[in-house]
């Protein structure tokens, strides 16, 4: 049986079930160790939260890339980059961490898996702080329950229309298993430790995907169709560092001013507020599905 209907018949369904049946494990674990998140402040969750099901989708990618390393040649160097990310991510939660070390972890990240993706210089260096910027924009947008992993789970499917299926449907359905226990009510958050390889894993496989047709993309096309691509968690992430540097703060400094935010305080429930930025993620990547489309690889 061949790779790709092993992956859709098989490792598929089993990861949704990893996600399902492993994630109440990392709740006793994040309670046991005290991985907990506080409400208060820019929260909007009222109870003491585990965090740290991050470890579920973490394991659960590298359960999957034991069996897909073969068909896939740059998956050493995304299973180490995630791991990187993962493990600064997961420490973050634990204590904290400075938030220039972190970027430059995710941008060493970045870095390791592009030198296994060939591609012109140029594009390579849109391509680094792309991805480094994904991995910080789904730890940004994790402001509601499920609002992640749905961004997560909608581009990855969208993206799977671009010939990544056999890279995007496995992980749709390792987020999907995790999602019951996070939305609508938040039995455990994600942490850094879910939500930046989320966003580290979804754009590196997409740059992957995306390679052949480098070429053929001009250079000033490139970082407009990736933040088409990237949708509402970088348009909100660069909003907020503009927004954070002309009020003379770190782009790092936590604020409320998150569009899931300013959607909550303009009276919208967190439901709909997830339901509607989820919808809008599903505009924005499908444009950018379709703008590249002209550019064959």
């Amino acid at each position: 049986m061949g790779f790709i209907l092993v992956n859709y018949v098989l490792l598929s369904p089993l990861l949704f079930l990893w996600g399902l049946f492993i994630t109440p494990l990392s709740i006793g674990l994040a309670n046991r160790y005290r991985i907990l998140d506080h409400p208060g402040g820019r929260k909007i969750h009222t109870m003491v939260t585990p965090r740290g099901a991050g470890i579920v989708f973490w394991l659960g990618f590298l359960l999957w890339a034991l069996f897909a390393a073969e068909s896939i040649p740059v998956l050493p160097a995304l299973t180490l980059g995630v791991s990187v990310v993962f493990f600064s991510g997961y420490w973050d939660d634990m204590k904290a961490l400075n938030p220039f070390g972190r970027f430059l972890a995710h941008l060493a990240s970045a870095g390791l898996f592009l030198l296994f993706v060939p591609m012109p210089m140029g594009h390579a260096l849109v391509c680094l702080f792309w991805i480094t910027g994904m991995t910080n924009a789904y730890n940004f947008i994790d402001g509601a329950n499920g609002l992640c992993l749905l961004m997560f789970i909608a581009t990855s499917c969208i993206l799977a229309l671009m010939g990544g299926g056999p890279l995007f449907i496995p992980m749709a359905c390792l987020a999907s298993g995790i999602l019951p226990w996070n939305f609508p009510r938040a039995k455990t958050f994600l942490g850094d430790g879910g939500t930046t390889p989320l966003g580290y894993l979804l754009s590196s496989l997409f740059i992957y995907t995306v390679a052949p047709r480098m070429p053929s993309i001009p250079f000033l096309t490139l970082p407009f169709l990736l933040l088409l691509i990237g949708g509402i968690p970088v348009w909100d992430t660069l909003f907020a560092i503009v927004r954070r540097l002309w009020s003379g703060y770190s782009p790092f400094h936590p604020d409320r001013g998150h569009i899931h935010h300013r959607l909550m305080d303009s009276g919208l429930s967190p439901f709909w507020t997830v339901m509607i930025l989820t919808g809008l993620q599903i505009v924005v990547v499908r444009l950018g599905v379709f703008l590249f489309t002209p550019y064959a690889p």
